[in-house]
This record gives C-alpha cells, sequence and structure tokens, in this order.
C-alpha cells in the first residue's frame, strides 16, 4: 500500500507540472475555453444551445469536428494513460475528442478489475477525471469538453456503485416509479463520478429464450419494454444529469436460432413485427422521454447493415421517430461493413457508408486514429460534403451543450461524491428492487412461505454464486449477499446446513447438452453428501438454474434444460420425501417440467442483484409478500420456440396437434402471491371514440387476503376484426399496487387510438374503425374481466 501511495504522488506530481496552465480561463459565471479573453457566445450560458453550437462550429476547422466523430476507449482498454502526459499534444486527440468510454471505471476485461487507485478509490477517481476533462478544456485550441461515456444498465459501472437487478429483473417488477427511480440514482452516481453520458436503457425485445443476453433487457413484450424504457430514461435525464443512450438500434434481438457471438447478422422478422415489436420501444422513448443517445447495432435487416443505412439512421430515427442525439456505434458496427457485411470493401469505404448514413460518432476498440484520418480524407477528396460533416459534429456538440458540459466541465466535491455513490439510501431502493422483481410461480398447499423455526437444508451450486452481481455494464465491486448468506442471515448458522450438491455444469459441458454425462464417482458423493444434508433437516432450499457460466453476452444456448446435474440432484433430493422449495437464479427461462410436477414451491428470482440473497430470503421465509411478473413465456420445451407474446391467432396453439407434448410452463405476465386479489366493476367510460380519441375505462382491484400484498394489473386489448392479421391480444396499460387486507383500490387506464394503430395492407400505420376488446388480468392468459368498445 505505502509503495502504491507514492506511486500515485508521483503521478499526482507529474500531471500538476507536465502543462502550461493558461492564464485565469475560469471566469465568474463562464469559461474562457479557446483563451482569447473574450466571452465568444459559444461560452456564454445565458445564450441558446442553438446559437451557441453554430458559433462553436464556426470557429472549428477540420481537425477538430473530425475529432469529435470518434471514441477513445479508456485506461487500459486502448487509451495507455490513466492520466494525460505530455504525448497527449502529439496524439490525435489533441484536437478533442468525442467522448471516452469507460475510463477508470475498473472494467477491464470479462474477467480483470482495475485495481489501481483511480478506479477503486472515490476521491483518487474524480480528481482523475477532473485531470483527463482539464487536459481538453486547458490544452486544446477551443477547450471542447470530452463526453465521458459509460455503461449503467444495472447501476453506473465503476469500482463501486449502487448495484440494482438486471434490466429483466426490473421488467419483473413492473414497477414505472421504481426503474424512474433507479434511472435517477443511476445517474446521479455516474455524474457524481464523472460520467455523463450512461448507456442505458437497453430496448432490444426478448424473442428467443436461448438468446444469451436476456439479462439485458426488460422482457418480450414491446408495450412493457418502451414504458420502463420512458421511466430509465426520464431518471437518467432528470435535470440533464447525464445524457441516456438506448442499445440497440435496430433489429438486433432477433438473431437467428438466438446466435450471437460473432454472428449477429440476418435476424428472420417479418416487416410489421419490426415495426410493431422491435421498433415500438425506440420510437416511444424518443417521442416521450427526448432520448440523448442511440447506439447503431451490428447486424443488418435484409441485407442492409443498421450502420451503413441511410434509412435507419436518418429515415427512420430522426425523420420518423424525432431523434436529436447523437448516434454511435456499436464496437465494430462500422468495421464490419466491410470485415463481415462485406458492403465495403475497406475501412475508408465503411467509414463513408456509416457517417453518409447519420452516424456520429464511431465507437471500436481500436485507436480513433484511422477512422479520423480517413474523415478528413473524404472531405478533402470532396466525397464528404461539409454540411454533412457539420450536421453530424453539430449533434454531438448539442448534446454536451445540454448536458452543462461546457459551463460544468469538473466534479467538484469528491467528498460529496462519497457520500453519495452508493449511499444506504441507494442500497435501500436497490434492495426493494430486488424484492419486486422475484416471481412466485408456483405454491401448491401453501407451502410457502417457510417457517423460520425449523432446521433448513440449502443445496444447490447457485445458493453461494452471486457472480451476476459483478459482472460487465454494472458495479464491479459492491459487496454482494448471496442466497445462502441471506438465509444465514435470518435464520442464523445453528439452524442452516449447505451442501452444493454438484457444479453448475459437468465436466463435459456444453457438448453435454448434446451427449449427456453420467455423474462421475466424484459427483455422486456430492450429491450424496446433499441428500444426507436434506434428510437431517425439516425444510429443504433448492438453488439451481443458471448463472454466468451459462448465459450472458456472447452465451446463448441451444437447449433450456438445467445444465450439469442439477436435475438428478433434485430428484435425489425429492426421493427423500422432506418438504422442498425450488429457487431459481438465472437470466433465461428453464425447462424444468420434472420439477414443476413434483415440487410444490417454485420461486424464479433471475438475477436480483447485489442484495439478492436478502430478498430471496425475505420471500422464502414470508418478510416479503412477492408480487413479481414474469415478462418472458416459458416454454415447456425448446422445440416450441418460438414461443412469445404477443403472438398472432392460433400461431401458438396446441388444438389438433397429436405428436407433442402440449402447454406452456408458465405464460407471459404469471406470477403469485401470499394473498389473493379480486378484480371487479369493470367500467368503460368511453365506449365510443374517434380515430384520435383516448379509451378511458376504471376497474377495482380488493385484496381478500389475510395479507398485505402487491398486485400488478394488466390490461390487454384485441383488435375484433381487420384488414391484416393482428395480435391476439397486445398489452396496453399495466400497474403495479400494494393493497393491505380487506382494501380495494379504483385503477384508471387510458390509452390514446394510436395505441390501437396497426400497419395496413398498404403498409401505413391507421387506426381502423372497429370493435375492440378490453381485458384485465393477473397475466396474459388468467383475464379476470372483459368488455369492449368501438372505435369510429
Amino acid at each position: 500500500m505505502r509503495f502504491q501511495s507514492i506511486v500515485v504522488l508521483v503521478l499526482l506530481v507529474f500531471v500538476l507540472t507536465s502543462f502550461t496552465k493558461p492564464s485565469s480561463i475560469y471566469r465568474k459565471g463562464w469559461i474562457d475555453l479557446n483563451k482569447n479573453n473574450k466571452k465568444d457566445i459559444y461560452e456564454d450560458p445565458s445564450q441558446p444551445i442553438d446559437a451557441r453550437v453554430n458559433d462553436l462550429l464556426s470557429q472549428m476547422n477540420l481537425n477538430e469536428k473530425t475529432c469529435q466523430m470518434a471514441t477513445l476507449y479508456g485506461w487500459k482498454r486502448i487509451l495507455k494513460d490513466s492520466l494525460p502526459t505530455p504525448d497527449w499534444k502529439h496524439k490525435i486527440w489533441k484536437d478533442g475528442i468525442a467522448n471516452i468510454d469507460e475510463h477508470l471505471n475498473g472494467f477491464v476485461g470479462w474477467t480483470k478489475r482495475d485495481e489501481s487507485k483511480f478506479a477503486a478509490d472515490m476521491k483518487y477517481h474524480v480528481w482523475a477525471m477532473n485531470e483527463t476533462q482539464r487536459f481538453f478544456i486547458e490544452q486544446t485550441r477551443l477547450g471542447i469538453p470530452v463526453d465521458f461515456t459509460n455503461e449503467g444498465i444495472r447501476g453506473i459501472e465503476a469500482y463501486e456503485a449502487t448495484g440494482f437487478p438486471t434490466q429483466l429483473n426490473m421488467g419483473m417488477t413492473w414497477n414505472k416509479s421504481l426503474v424512474y427511480e433507479m434511472g435517477k440514482i443511476t445517474g446521479l452516481e455516474a455524474r457524481a463520478l464523472g460520467y455523463t453520458n450512461v448507456y442505458a436503457p437497453i430496448l432490444d425485445v426478448a424473442r428467443d429464450q436461448r438468446w444469451g443476453r436476456l439479462e439485458e433487457v426488460y422482457g418480450e413484450d414491446p408495450f412493457l419494454v418502451g414504458t420502463l424504457g420512458v421511466q430509465m430514461t426520464k431518471g437518467l435525464q432528470n435535470n440533464n444529469t447525464v445524457a441516456a443512450t438506448a442499445k440497440h438500434f435496430a433489429v438486433y434481438s432477433a438473431n437467428k436460432g438466438a446466435r450471437e457471438g460473432l454472428a449477429r447478422t440476418d435476424p428472420q422478422v417479418a416487416p410489421r413485427e419490426v415495426e410493431d415489436v422491435l421498433l415500438y420501444p425506440f420510437k416511444k422513448v424518443i417521442k416521450e422521454a427526448d432520448l440523448q443517445g442511440v447506439m447503431s447495432s451490428y447486424n443488418d435487416y435484409d441485407g442492409i447493415p443498421i450502420t451503413g443505412s441511410k434509412y435507419w439512421l436518418t429515415d427512420r430515427l430522426r425523420t420518423d421517430f424525432g431523434f436529436t442525439g447523437y448516434v454511435v456505434s456499436d464496437s465494430d458496427a462500422l468495421e464490419y461493413l466491410y470485415s463481415k457485411h462485406r458492403v465495403a470493401g475497406n475501412l475508408k469505404e465503411a467509414v463513408y457508408q456509416a457517417f453518409m448514413a447519420g452516424l456520429n460518432v464511431r465507437t471500436t476498440f481500436d485507436k480513433p486514429d484511422s477512422i479520423i484520418i480517413y474523415l478528413r480524407e473524404l472531405v478533402n477528396e470532396g466525397r464528404m460534403p461539409v454540411d454533412t460533416l457539420n450536421n453530424r459534429v453539430k449533434s454531438v456538440l448539442k448534446v454536451k451543450f445540454k448536458m452543462g458540459l461546457f459551463d460544468q466541465p469538473y466534479v467538484k466535491d469528491a467528498n460529496a461524491t462519497r457520500k453519495l455513490v452508493n449511499s444506504e439510501a441507494h442500497q435501500a431502493v436497490a434492495l426493494q428492487a430486488s424484492r419486486e422483481s422475484i416471481v412466485l410461480l408456483k405454491n401448491q398447499n401453501g407451502i410457502l412461505p417457510l417457517q423460520k423455526n425449523k432446521k433448513v437444508a440449502v443445496i444447490g451450486p447457485n445458493a453461494t454464486d452471486a457472480d451476476y452481481a459483478h459482472t460487465h455494464y454494472g458495479p464491479l465491486k459492491s459487496v454482494s449477499v448471496n442466497v445462502l448468506q441471506g438465509i444465514v442471515q435470518k435464520l442464523g448458522d445453528a439452524n442452516v446446513k449447505y451442501r452444493k450438491g454438484c457444479h453448475l455444469v459437468d465436466q463435459k459441458w456444453p457438448e453435454s447438452e448434446l451427449l449427456p454425462e453420467e455423474p462421475n464417482e466424484e459427483e455422486r458423493k456430492s450429491i450424496d453428501s446433499a441428500v444426507n444434508i436434506a434428510k437431517q433437516s425439516d425444510q429443504v432450499i433448492l438453488v439451481l438454474g443458471g448463472n454466468t457460466q451459462t448465459a450472458g453476452e456472447n452465451k446463448s444456448r441451444i437447449s433450456l434444460d438445467l445444465t450439469g446435474h442439477q436435475l438428478l440432484l433434485a430428484k435425489e433430493v425429492v426421493k427423500t420425501g422432506k418438504p422442498v422449495v425450488v429457487v431459481f437464479i438465472g437470466s433465461q427461462p428453464i425447462s424444468f417440467n420434472w420439477i414443476n410436477k413434483n415440487v410444490k414451491g417454485i420461486i424464479y428470482a433471475g438475477y436480483p442483484g447485489v442484495k439478492g440473497g436478502i430478498a430471496i430470503a425475505d420471500v422464502l421465509f414470508g418478510d416479503y409478500n412477492p408480487g413479481g411478473k414474469i415478462t418472458l413465456t416459458f416454454p415447456r420445451s425448446v422445440g416450441q420456440i418460438p414461443m412469445n407474446f404477443p403472438t398472432k391467432p392460433n400461431a401458438q396453439s396446441d388444438a389438433g396437434e397429436h405428436a407433442k407434448a402440449k402447454g406452456l410452463l408458465y405464460p407471459f405476465g404469471h406470477g403469485l402471491s401470499y394473498t389473493n386479489f379480486t378484480y371487479s366493476d369493470l367500467k368503460i367510460i368511453t365506449p365510443e371514440i374517434n380515430t384520435d380519441g383516448t379509451v378511458q375505462l376504471s376497474m377495482t382491484v380488493k385484496n381478500i387476503g389475510a395479507l398485505k400484498g402487491d398486485e400488478v394489473v394488466q390490461l390487454y386489448i384485441r383488435d375484433n376484426v381487420s384488414s391484416v392479421t393482428t395480435y391476439e391480444k397486445i398489452l396496453r396499460g399495466f400497474e403495479r399496487i400494494t393493497l393491505q387486507p380487506n382494501e380495494s383500490k379504483v385503477l384508471n387506464f387510458t390509452v390514446p387510438a394510436h395505441e390501437l394503430a396497426l400497419w395496413n395492407r398498404e403498409m401505413k400505420q391507421v387506426v381502423e374503425p372497429g370493435v375492440f376488446t378490453v381485458m384485465l388480468g393477473s397475466s396474459s392468459e388468467n383475464i379476470k374481466l372483459k368488455g369492449s368498445f368501438v372505435v369510429k
């Protein structure tokens, strides 16, 4: 530690003495960014943003403009220096840079962490971020600040920050205000750590349960994804704290066969499904939340790569949806134009195609030099018009002005950062999110909640594994609580015994997905040991499922069955005759047919965040009444895929089938409670509306059980007769409410007519007159109230 402190001290002295300090550019209420001793329009906070952008652009030369069109990856990714050095005056970013991504956030690889003080110590981190920014303010000609970008889908990615559940779990809360609070906390902590642009929310809509990145999406319904995306974006961008950059535009999550890795091409989706499902959330969030950033995706659609398409990046994104922020490429998306899609003959041609299409900033795991140099060549050759160049740069500058970077480029108080980031108040919100995200799938004969005064056996490979709380795209080192720890904290060591039982995967996995292996002697002994512990206990908690070994980015599967010998472990434990409940960890639905038939209590916890073990224990032992609902369809077999919500009439029906197992494990929107609710008094307040009107309705929910509990009321609508085939039902409203025993509440819903639109036979989006059915229920299949209204 002493040596490390000496190194840090040397670095501080080095930075402080390396650069000539400009005469005081920091004036009262403004900064003399171009060091000319007068307040230019772009330096004047009282001027309109457009005027400031135009003034700055008029002063920029070609080198400075093109530097605002590329990303520099941060320390230990591409950047070799944690702090500015004199050599920076000779680097291409001596003229500025659009953004620095993941700088000093602690992530340097999937299995590596940056343990240096500039990542791990918040005070040093804030100082280092400020010094990096100071280089661009003080040592470049025009003082254009850098936009520090960073990941943030389960809390800001930092060595330490508030760790929330994954987006999938946040989807399972169905709680709009909670998602807003998560966004607000993430934005505040990001800005306090020096980051001004957060790559969130992810607006992809799940289509295939094998996809490894399911943890990153809210679910498989576009309305749910869009609605929660609006709240997350508004929370992040509250008071322009940070810019939100949504991923991945467009048609990204419909990978052929759920393949990802280096595939990410050739999505098999019909045009109307693209519009109604995959584009819907982006359009909604842009229009309702003024989204400031979009990341263009790797893939093509119908042979046209998104990142090289004017149709996608300009005509749809800006003209149709009204997007005004800046578009950054997903890493290598630009390079793929020539290296994968082969629509460009070389990198320079790929640069031309992407920026002419509408890209603003290129991001990749490589130096920014080549892209910047090629841009300069293209302008000098006359291939890229200066007006196009200016338009691309304007969008970047506008976001920077909107976020206040030109007026307040530094983090002012590192001590305030230390008090704010991962504070107890923020952790309390994260814990509530963990609790609300947990789903009770099955509770036969009221086996749950378990009794606290009994001896408990905790068994399974996921009981002690909380790796999901420390992976990429969120906090890396925030202290986590696994399931076993949560149970022991609640019951005490004396009442809990643990055995792993088996590993998450066997020695031959993933080959064993195709060629199943019998357990070897060591594995059999481990299972036997777990069975013996179960026999000595009054009740058993099996913690099974998947984790970072079996799912995640570039980790899609060919099966939905439990990996390794987990099913065998479950069968052997159930044979003991002890009361057994199963907790499933993991982002992918699992085809747990045997367990579903033979185990009375089943909880799906997803990836419940750093406080997940506490939340799961609270649910298991009745200190929290679960109210989450699944946002993915749980099929019985991988052979049923594609199987998702929403669906066309009879497209997923088993009627008339005679050669296959039928039905689902659990439908979209399913989730139980330890109490019961009734639905009544549906009133269609506006039984007739025009094609530009709004449907208004109300209904009453009552808690008829003995416990306080949450219910998620879901509103579905069906277009009874239409010019094209439409979905059996579409989600168009939901509310999560908390009710005391015997308490009732009237819920009001409004549905604007544009939410009833379809794409007609001429591929025009219209609202057609006719009768629409209203359905309200506790899941997509458990419909409890029905009514109708007419569009004239």
